[in-house]
């Protein structure tokens, strides 16, 4: 048995999709349990490498009635705070990074979430981890909707939220080239969506925000056309399921937390790297990105998949 923990949000989630894969591969006959939060379970039972969800609360006790397993590993944290969760299952081997009390591979500030995660697995377990797999299953929830364009406006903080008004200016655009358009959202954002499909001139019919699940808005993504999105975990699904996309980046860089390396992913972003990701106030990185700057990335995107179909 192997338990890994990862219990964040959805972007930290499939940002340790590639870690799992090779601890996996470093274990290939353990059962490979994943404690994460219960709302994410659904789209952690689509990582190919997990046997098992389960559920668990951010640097709380594992509800682990099995025996110690032969593997714990420490996807959490860099800290103490969240080593003793996975020690405290008494496995027969822990990995965690460098801590008081706790030997392991050094962490290092600066390096992007995916490669961080990678590097501890690859160091502590000796195996090869590769950082472009990201893939996720594709739900069996079939879409509300499929080839559409999405526009995700919202942001866990206002500082990663571009202005609904651009958000809108940028539906209003795809929708004149033929998209069938979509604004996307959780439960509290609903009436974001509204505003911003009413500034673009669409109908109450194009707002999936508060009432796709979790498995839903991945199954609309996953089919999508293109994603245009900020710094959240809409992003990391448009990644996981090789979308075209456009990210818009403010108080963090995307050497952090942006998409691979791959053609179909554009990034936009003005910032030095000192912005604040739980601000208040919209970053002013982020403020700097305009609407034409969008645009034109979307006719950058370098094949037809994200174009309106004839």
């Amino acid at each position: 048995m192997a338990v890994v923990l990862r219990p964040l949000g959805l972007g930290d989630l499939l940002t340790g999709v590639p870690a799992i894969r090779a601890i996996r591969a470093a274990v290939p006959d353990h059962r490979l349990v994943l404690a994460t939060t219960e709302p994410l379970r659904p789209l952690a039972e689509l990582i190919d490498a997990v046997d098992q969800v389960l559920p668990a609360r951010e640097l709380e006790p594992l509800d682990w009635s099995g025996p110690p397993p032969e593997l714990a590993v420490d996807l959490h944290g860099k800290g103490p705070a969240s080593h003793v969760v996975v020690a405290g299952l008494h496995p027969q081997r822990l990995l965690t990074f460098a801590s008081p009390g706790y030997p392991g591979p050094t962490w290092l500030p600066g390096e992007h979430e995916v490669r961080r995660w990678c590097r501890l697995v690859s160091e502590g377990l000796g195996v090869e981890a590769d950082p472009d797999a990201l893939d996720l299953a594709v739900p069996a929830v079939p879409p509300p909707v499929r080839d559409v364009a999405v526009v995700h406006p919202g942001a866990a903080y206002p500082g990663r939220r571009w202005p609904a008004d651009r958000f809108a200016a940028v539906a209003r655009h795809l929708a004149g080239a033929g998209h069938d358009v979509r604004i996307t959202g959780g439960p509290g954002e609903v009436e974001l969506a509204r505003s911003v499909a009413s500034a673009a001139g669409l109908g109450e019919g194009c707002v999936l925000a508060g009432w796709t699940t979790s498995m839903e808005l991945a199954s609309v993504v996953a089919a999508a056309r293109v994603v245009v999105c900020g710094d959240t975990g809409v992003a990391h699904l448009a990644s996981a399921y090789r979308r075209p996309s456009v990210v818009l980046f403010g108080p963090v860089s995307p050497a952090l937390w942006g998409p691979p390396a791959r053609a179909q992913h554009v990034v936009l972003w003005h910032g030095d790297g000192t912005g604040d990701p739980w601000g208040t106030e919209l970053d002013p990185a982020l403020a700097r990105i305009t609407v034409d700057e969008v645009v034109a990335a979307l006719d950058r995107l370098p094949d037809a998949a994200h174009r309106p179909r004839a």
